[in-house]
């Protein structure tokens, strides 16, 4: 028999991976940097596809400009010491550090190949805008960023009923929102889901999913924290704000 939503522990939700940053910051530069390469893996998809979209280049020279980024920017400059919830995003801090290098580097290329430097052309111009203040993400860098949260949010939901030992909650989770969300599968109807899942009757089972909905929000928060900066809940509800303006955009 599935139990209640009020037996659920409390104090059980998985720690949350914001030190991230911080232990990027205090890794030894000589040596392995596991966090380092967890921080990459995090943002390298979508700085990859913000590159294709503003037209950097042929795939491989995507990849080469990403490899110079990283030597140059995050390694050699120390990008990540820089971050700070006062300076605003950290996908916007890279964003904008990730803009200004390809400028830098088209900047050196058209210099190689003339007697002097000259200003960028007008086509180069519209494929990295050249400004003084942070460039706007673009569509296609927020939609990548909507996906990796949501991935990770609904990850970590698995994880935590799976510690609650409630593979009901995840079930009953998967069949009337996941499943119904990224296929766009019909609703299981509580009445069947009563006789799978061994809820006494449609309303326990409806108890048990406004349970898993507030555990999912938990997860999501937690996820949107690692990106903001930690444990400040007015930047959390702002990028959750921001998130579903996106979604409700057709971002997913």
């Amino acid at each position: 028999m599935a139990r209640t939503g009020n037996e659920v522990k409390e104090g059980a939700f998985p720690t949350t991976r914001w030190t991230l940053i911080d232990r990027v910051r205090q890794e030894d530069s000589r040596g392995h940097r596991p966090a380092l390469d967890e921080l990459l893996r995090r943002y390298l998809p979508a700085l990859r596809l913000h590159l294709s979209i503003r037209r950097a280049g042929t795939p491989e020279e995507i990849d080469d400009l990403l490899q110079g980024f990283i030597a140059s920017r995050v390694l050699d400059s120390n990008l990540v010491a820089t971050a700070a919830p006062s300076r605003g995003k950290f996908r916007t801090l890279l964003l904008t550090s990730l803009d200004r290098y390809v400028i830098d580097q088209r900047r050196h290329a058209s210099a190689q190949k003339r007697s002097s430097a000259r200003e960028l052309s007008l086509e180069e111009a519209h494929a990295v805008p050249c400004s003084s203040s942070p460039p706007a993400a673009s569509h296609e860098f927020d939609v990548a960023w909507v996906r990796r949260v949501l991935r990770e949010s609904v990850d970590l939901l698995r994880l935590e009923c799976e510690h609650q030992q409630r593979p009901d909650l995840w079930k009953l989770f998967e069949a009337r929102i996941l499943r119904p969300a990224l296929d766009g599968t019909e609703v299981v109807a509580y009445e069947q889901l009563v006789a799978e899942l061994g809820y006494r009757s449609p309303s326990q089972a409806w108890n048990a999913l406004v349970t898993v909905k507030r555990m999912f929000e938990r997860s999501l928060r937690s996820v949107v924290g690692q990106y903001v900066g930690g444990d400040d809940e007015k930047l959390v509800d702002e990028e959750i704000e921001e998130l579903r303006a996106l979604l409700g955009r057709g971002a997913s």
